[in-house]
């Protein structure tokens, strides 16, 4: 799976001059935050992720990220309802894929 970003619009609180990005790959969902002179970085692995809470109001939506590992919540306001949608379609999709796989587990055939 090709990573996708999602930013928050300009228009909202907190994003006029640095718009939170979410990106979501294969293996983590990342939200990128800048201000004048930091960088904040917050990850959860698709594994642990537990649930995605969309909130949406009559332009934008919020995006809740859940972790099971008991971490702070991975949370972003003023993202379109379509981007929302698709962050969770990515993160179901991915969780998918990892189960398919046995999260990296390989099990041995019996026979």
């Amino acid at each position: 799976m090709d990573p996708e970003k999602f930013k928050a619009s300009r228009w909202t609180r907190g994003n006029h001059l640095f718009p939170t990005v979410i990106e979501v790959t294969d293996q983590a969902v990342v939200r990128h935050k800048r201000s004048w002179f930091s960088k904040d970085e917050i990850s959860i692995s698709i594994s642990k992720v537990a649930s995605v809470h969309i909130k949406t109001g009559i332009l934008w939506s919020e995006i809740l990220i859940e972790s099971s590992g008991g971490s702070d919540p991975l949370a972003s306001h003023g993202h379109r309802k379509a981007d929302a949608q698709r962050i969770r379609t990515l993160v179901e999709q991915a969780q998918g894929i990892r189960n398919e796989t046995g999260d990296g587990k390989a099990s041995e055939g019996s026979g």
